[in-house]
């Protein structure tokens, strides 16, 4: 069984999750660490639970999802698991933590990228890809069947969408991803999203007005 720990980082607040099971490995999803206490808190939480990370992935590429790339490839030797539509974004993000003052270390590039379809393991656990471009050109969420939860990153929120503004948006294609994609999946799986609290898909079908 997946459990799920998360981690609010970085002036934008962004959601860094990572996955373990009872093997006691572990995935680290966008890392957003930035300062030193966000820092240790992951790696402590991972130390204290005796977690063997094995895979670094990121949603996609924007720079709150990815400034503790370089650091956990420092810490644990992982290279980040994207796919290669995102790359653009990644290799962009030190033009935007100039002007906003952040401290931006430069994340490692992929040795393999990530397909729109497939299936990541880790442990006795299984995250099934689903490419949902629309907030960004490449977007990727990962989902358990089995234990009926999505890391979503921001494509779908509480009662909110992602944002289709910045580079790479398109609103027609982020409303297409969420009804096609994810609201094809049972109302009691659990959204845990890029920002802000965690959701259902059967809430958001109800209640969100972007796509209810």
């Amino acid at each position: 069984m997946i459990q799920v720990k998360l981690f609010q980082c970085n002036p934008f607040q962004e959601n860094t999750y990572i996955l373990f099971d009872e093997t006691k490995e572990c995935v680290i999803v966008d890392p957003g660490m930035l300062t030193g206490d966000e820092q240790n808190e992951v790696v402590n939480f991972i130390k204290d639970n005796k977690l063997k990370p094995a895979k670094l992935l990121n949603t996609h590429c924007h720079i709150d999802h990815v400034l503790g790339n370089k650091f956990v490839c420092d810490v644990f030797g992982l290279l980040p698991l994207f796919h290669e539509g995102e790359l653009p974004l990644l290799e962009s993000a030190s033009a935007f933590a100039v002007p906003m003052g952040i401290q931006y270390e430069l994340s490692p590039l992929p040795e393999q990228f990530l397909p729109q379809a497939g299936t990541i393991s880790f442990g006795q656990s299984e995250l099934e890809i689903i490419f949902a471009p629309g907030h960004s050109p490449a977007h990727l969420c990962f989902y358990s069947q089995k234990d009926q939860l999505l890391i979503g990153g921001d494509v779908l929120f509480y009662r909110s969408i992602g944002r289709t503004d910045l580079p790479g948006g398109n609103y027609a294609q982020l409303i297409a991803s969420i009804k096609e994609k994810l609201f094809k999946l049972p109302d009691h799986c659990v959204v845990y999203p890029g920002h802000g609290q965690h959701t259902t898909i059967g809430d958001e079908k109800k209640y969100n007005p972007f796509v209810s």
